[in-house]
């Protein structure tokens, strides 16, 4: 069954209310269609000493996706760490780690010009330090867990929380 925007914005009354565009495209997605799905939003660099975890998050995705999981990541240059040219960071991620997963245009994360998204997830826990701070917010939008740069996709309690929020 196919929506249009505005069905699913009036079955999406939070955060997730948002169209967004995806990385080196036209085409935009709307965030709402994943209401009810366990959320792993990332804010992303190409040329951060963090940006192997693209390979970490890869495979995260792939394991979890069919149970609902919807990894999200969205490349930010407020660290000074993207590319300038969007074809680029769109080779980092989908030529150089393989990425599958939502990757969208840049955006601001954190101070006065983020992202309302990213907005709310400061209000709820804290706005990102640094490159891939990890997101996972349940499929209710109410419980936002989020780890910092240093933890890798495949640590424990980060794997813990992700298999709780399924």
């Amino acid at each position: 069954m196919l929506f249009s925007g505005t069905a699913f914005a009036e079955q999406c009354n939070d955060f997730t209310n948002v169209e967004m565009r995806k990385l080196r495209s036209d085409k935009t997605i709307d965030l709402c269609q994943f209401k009810d799905k366990p959320l792993l939003i990332v804010n992303t660099a190409s040329n951060c000493g963090f940006t192997p975890q693209f390979e970490g998050l890869e495979k995260i995705h792939q394991q979890y996706k069919d149970q609902g999981l919807v990894v999200l990541g969205f490349p930010s240059d407020d660290f000074f760490q993207e590319e300038d040219d969007e074809k680029d960071t769109a080779k980092v991620c989908f030529i150089n780690y393989g990425v599958t997963f939502n990757m969208f245009s840049p955006i601001s994360v954190r101070g006065k010009n983020a992202h309302s998204l990213f907005k709310h997830l400061g209000d709820k826990t804290s706005s990102p330090k640094w490159n891939f701070y990890k997101y996972i917010v349940s499929k209710d939008r109410q419980t936002v867990t989020k780890f910092n740069s240093k933890t890798t996709p495949d640590d424990a309690e980060f794997i813990k929380v992700i298999e709780q929020s399924l």
